[in-house]
C-alpha cells in the first residue's frame, strides 16, 4: 500500500529544508501533517535560519493541533515534538510518522504505528522517479542534524 500521508517531527523537516530536498515532500505525498509542536520547534527554536525559516510559507504544510499525548506514548519519555508525531499517527490511521530518533522509532514499532525516516523517504522518492540517486541526495545532507551514515546504512538496507 503506497505511502500518501505523513504526519513529520522536526529533525526530517530541519535536515530536508537544509538540504533544499523539502520540495521531495508534496512530490510524495498527499497529505503532510506538523504538530503545533514540532511547528514550534523548527520555526521558533534554535534552527531559525534561512532555509528552515521555508516551512512557515510553504503551502503545502499542514499544521495540525494535537488534543493530547497519547499515556502509551507518554510511557516513553520521548520529546513533546516525537511523541506528539506518534500520538497524532495512533489517532489517525493511515499517516505515517516520520521520525528519525531511534527511540521515537522503538516506540513506534512496539505500539505498530507506521514510520518512515529521512533515508526511507529519499529511497521512495528513487523509486517514483523524483530523484536519480539516493547518495547523491545524501551527499546534499551533510551536516545537517541526523546521522546521514544512519540514513545511508538505513537507506541500502531496504534494497538500494
Amino acid at each position: 500500500m503506497p505511502i500518501k500521508r505523513v504526519v513529520i517531527n522536526a529533525s526530517p523537516l530541519i535536515i530536508l529544508f537544509r538540504g533544499h530536498l523539502e520540495g521531495l515532500l508534496p512530490g510524495l505525498f498527499s497529505e503532510i501533517s506538523i504538530p503545533e509542536a514540532v511547528w514550534s520547534e523548527v520555526t521558533g527554536g534554535g534552527y531559525r535560519d534561512e532555509s528552515v525559516s521555508g516551512l512557515i510559507s510553504a503551502e503545502w504544510a499542514k499544521k495540525v493541533k494535537v488534543t493530547g499525548v497519547s499515556p502509551s506514548v507518554a510511557a516513553w519519555d520521548l520529546g513533546i515534538g516525537e511523541s506528539e508525531v506518534l500520538s497524532f499517527a495512533m489517532e489517525h490511521p493511515g499517516f505515517h510518522a516520520m521520525v528519525d530518533d531511534k527511540a521515537a522509532r522503538r516506540c513506534a514499532k512496539t505500539l505498530v504505528i507506521q514510520t518512515l525516516g529521512t533515508g526511507g523517504m529519499l529511497v521512495l522518492a528513487k523509486r517514483r522517479g523524483l530523484i536519480e540517486s539516493v547518495a547523491t541526495e545524501l551527499d546534499k545532507l551533510r551536516g545537517g542534524v541526523v546521522d546521514v551514515r544512519r540514513i545511508s546504512r538505513s537507506a541500502s538496507g531496504i534494497g538500494l
